[in-house]
Formats: structure tokens, sequence, C-alpha cells
């Protein structure tokens, strides 16, 4: 029988561990999720309406590695709408509960419940009746007993063979950290533009541009009456940009496009005097200057053949166009 090489046994050995942490993890969520459907469906719902109801922050707090968890946790709350924090509960006992104020909402994060470094921290939320979220597996815990608001996690075995290095608990804190906050988002009607007001950077804040920011505008829009002529066509074209013009009625309203493409097709058998309305391509698309460029640059790629110039109306009158360029300019293509 043919040994198999040491290197490739070893691959298959750290394959199977990673398929078993994996494993492990997808049973705790799935067990999470269930719970949700269940015992844990009311006090979740319940913690959205505190939560909601805070008129100050949402202070999240945690030790060791829950405490990790609870600075995800936060920074994911504060970037989807929902003003938040961390605060470390062993610096909180030096000072740092000042940071804490009536109005505050505090979620603590312990899956045993019994953290030591929370104690100043719960007896503090007593004493000025500030509520308390608790996110932990031991029902009976102290972290438990003072809270208002009690998640409580279902059993799960961790990922570690030991049972003792914090895996699959913290992969279920976390999740359930970010069913908070979308359920928060989606209690708060918070919109792409109101993300983008927190994500200004990046890759992400270019995707939520909206075609608005981007468009060509007043004399920087290429733009011709309905009854001009190609030649006439040909001026504006080369004046602006775009390669393009819109044609517009009488009252301004969207009514064709007449780009370099149709000026090649129409010149085989037309004249410079020729009208553009006879050679245009009727019923251009069209966005609103509302539209996520991310979303206009779908739309422009995703037609049988991908147009490089879009136009922009509001009510049917023309207002903007915006070409490929300007999403590439933007990051954004």
């Amino acid at each position: 029988m043919q040994s198999v090489p040491q290197a490739a046994a070893g691959e298959a050995g750290h394959a199977a561990s990673a398929h078993r942490t994996l494993a492990a993890e997808i049973a705790g969520l799935q067990a999470l999720s269930m719970a949700l459907a269940g015992d844990l469906k009311a006090a979740f719902a319940q913690a959205v309406d505190v939560a909601r109801g805070a008129t100050g922050r949402i202070v999240v707090t945690g030790m060791g590695k829950s405490g990790h968890v609870a600075r995800k946790v936060a920074a994911t709350l504060a970037s989807t709408g929902s003003p938040a924090f961390f605060l470390h509960p062993a610096e909180a006992s030096h000072g740092d509960l000042g940071m804490l104020a009536v109005g505050d909402v505090v979620l603590a994060l312990s899956q045993s419940g019994e953290t030591p470094e929370l104690k100043d921290v719960l007896q503090h939320c007593k004493r000025f009746a500030i509520p308390v979220i608790a996110m932990t597996a031991e029902s009976a815990s102290a972290l438990a007993q003072a809270a208002d608001v009690v998640l409580l996690l279902p059993r799960a075995e961790e990922a570690c063979p030991n049972q003792l290095a914090p895996t699959t608990s913290t992969t279920m804190q976390m999740a359930l950290g970010d069913a908070l906050a979308i359920a928060l988002l989606e209690a708060r009607g918070f919109s792409p533009a109101d993300f983008r007001t927190f994500h200004p950077g990046g890759r992400l804040g270019a995707r939520l541009v909206t075609v608005g920011e981007l468009m060509g505008r007043d004399e920087a829009l290429p733009a011709i009456p309905q009854h001009a002529t190609i030649g006439q066509a040909v001026v504006e074209i080369s004046a602006k940009r775009y390669g393009g013009a819109a044609v517009v009625d009488a009252e301004g309203r969207l009514v064709g496009a007449f780009t370099d493409g149709d000026l090649r097709r129409a010149l085989p058998q037309a004249g410079l005097d020729a009208p553009v309305a006879a050679h245009m391509t009727h019923a251009p698309v069209s966005v609103s200057p509302q539209t996520m460029a991310s979303e206009a640059l779908r739309v422009m790629n995703e037609r049988p053949r991908p147009i490089m110039l879009l136009f922009v109306c509001e009510e049917d009158r023309l207002v903007g166009a915006v070409h490929m360029h300007d999403f590439l300019r933007a990051g954004i293509a």
C-alpha cells in the first residue's frame, strides 16, 4: 500500500480541523436561529424596543473575547444609525463611568454572566436607572439577574476541542449583535443615503453616491431641440464631453437621444441638414437624480447593448447627463 506523503497528510489534517471548527460554529448559529424563532423571540423584540427608545447612546461593554466582540457590535451599531460606543469595564471603575448618562442603554456581553469587571457598571446603571440588555448564556448569572432584558444564548459546543477557547460562543455573540443592529436599522428606516453619511470614504462610500452628485447640468448638459438638424447636433456633441446629446421638446421633456453611434449610422444616407428626429434613439433610458450611482451603472451595463451615456430626468424633464467616465472617476466602475 502506497504511503501518503507527510505534507499531504498534514494538509488533510488541517483541512479536517478547519471543517470541524466551521461545523461547530454553524451548529451554534443554527441553534441561535432556532432560539430566535422560539424562546428568544420576545426578549429580542424587547431589546430592539429598549435600544430604539434610548435618547442617548447604546453603550456596549464586555471583557476579554466578549469585549472584542462588543467593540465590533458597537461599531456596527454606530455605522447603521444607532449611536453607540464601547466602554471597557475595567476602565469604567477608574473614571470611565462618567461616559454613561441618563438616556443611554447598556448592552453587556458575558458568556458566563459572572465577569467581575462588570459589577461596577451594573451598579452604576441601577443607581441612575440606565436600562441594561444582557447577552449571556447563563440565565441565573449575576448579569442576567441585574439586566432589564436578557438575550439568552443557547447552549452550543465550542469549536475548541478542550472546550476552553471562546469560538462558537463568540461567533454567536457577533451574529446576535449584528441581528440587533440590523433590526434597529430597519426599525429606524435607515436608508442608503443615511448609510453614506457614516461611510463617506473608500469604495463603499463611492457606491453610495447619487447620480445627481455626478451628473453634468446647465451649460455642461448636451441638449438639442426636437426640430434640430444633424449638423446642429454635431456642433452640440462636439462642444460637450459626452459623445451624445439629449433631444428635448419645447417643455424640456426628454424625447430622444442622438449619439456618435447614431451619427455614424445616419451619415451614409442623410446629410447634415437632415432632421435629428428621424435618426435619434426614441425613449432613451433615464434615471432620477436620487438614483444611486451603483444602480445607474447596473442599468447601463445590463442592457442588450451596454450604453455609455445616461440621461437624468425629474418628472420627464431633462436635468442632467452622466457618462461612464464619470463613474470611473468616482471609483465606482
